[in-house]
């Protein structure tokens, strides 16, 4: 990672970004433990890189749809931390009242959605590109998906309707080597995913997803060629899941020793720390502040998320049954023990 001193202030906000988005989903760990978070929470621990380098390229106009892997998405995308947070505590004051929890996040004035259902981001990112093509906008919409992702019908039907209109779609595929619990390198026909891009008509480029820099690189060029009207881009970020798939997964399919090493090896704040440290453009001192200044801000998100209320029980039916066909099944008020 070669770092130019003129852009001393440029690093200190990736930095610090990158640092924000670890401890955030540090605090989403806190809330499984105290069981305040139900349901399988899926954090991207390892993989700040990727998200941090796309906040340095998406415009306000432009749209993101993202997997169940979404939090730092959501953060690239400028969600708001505490109304994020408080969707995944399942809170009243969350982005959808805290109805959708931890896999449903939409935030509308950030164009911003996401998914549990593999694949299915892609159509969502085709719509919003399309959408732009028709109002004569040179908004690009993003898909975030993951490298199992790619070997479902959405892909391929996604990328062709793309190709053959020209679409402002950019696909940015995380490479984080796991589908679950499939290695890549036994569900992929081609050795890498970069590669099957101009089969649609589209630019592909494989980058190190852990080097924000050359992450970021590849997706000013792929954003630039979408929004010349040239057809859509795909992005191949290499990365590694540090825990498992869902917070609960034993994990037991890859080896502890080689996830160890690779953890060690391969964590982006680790990488970028050691690189701005050996170039002299940030100080251990200066990067030690910036981590505790992003700590400071998920701890009092955290405070006052945790201080909020859930919905109440009488409204489970809301935003569930059109008007008038609400069953005749009265929601008893449960006041905890």
């Amino acid at each position: 990672m070669e770092l130019s001193t003129e852009r001393r202030d440029d690093w200190a906000r990736r930095y610090r970004l990158m640092s924000l988005m670890r401890r955030f989903e540090e605090a989403c760990l806190e809330g499984v433990a105290s069981t305040e978070i139900h349901g399988e929470l899926h954090t991207a621990i390892g993989q700040e890189a990727v998200a941090a380098a796309l906040a340095e390229h998406l415009r306000d106009d432009d749209a993101l749809t993202s997997t169940h892997r979404h939090h730092l998405h959501a953060i690239a995308k400028g969600v708001p931390i505490i109304p994020l947070l408080a969707e995944i505590f399942e809170k009243e004051t969350g982005l959808c009242g805290g109805y959708g929890g931890h896999m449903h996040v939409f935030s509308p004035e950030q164009r911003f959605s996401t998914t549990g259902i593999v694949g299915a981001s892609l159509p969502v990112a085709l719509g919003h590109a399309y959408a732009a093509r028709l109002q004569r906008r040179d908004a690009v919409a993003v898909a975030v998906i993951g490298d199992g992702s790619v070997n479902t019908g959405g892909f391929a039907e996604a990328m062709n309707m793309a190709g053959v209109l020209r679409l402002g779609l950019v696909v940015v595929i995380e490479n984080n080597e796991w589908a679950i619990s499939v290695p890549f390198s036994a569900s992929s026909a081609t050795p890498t995913l970069a590669e099957r891009a101009p089969a649609f008509g589209a630019v592909g480029e494989r980058a190190d997803g852990l080097d924000v820099d050359e992450v970021s690189g590849a997706l000013e060029r792929a954003f630039a060629h979408a929004r010349s009207g040239a057809g859509p881009a795909v992005v191949e970020a290499m990365c590694y899941r540090f825990r498992g798939h869902y917070e609960g997964d034993l994990d037991l399919y890859r080896d502890s020793a080689e996830k160890a090493r690779r953890i060690a090896d391969k964590d982006p704040l680790r990488i970028a720390e050691r690189a701005l440290s050996a170039s002299g453009l940030l100080t251990a001192q200066e990067l030690g502040a910036l981590d505790a200044a992003a700590a400071a801000d998920i701890a009092a998100a955290l405070a006052e998320v945790r201080a909020a209320s859930q919905p109440p029980a009488r409204t489970a039916h809301d935003h569930v049954f059109a008007s008038g066909l609400v069953p005749n099944a009265s929601v008893r008020e449960e006041t905890p023990a």
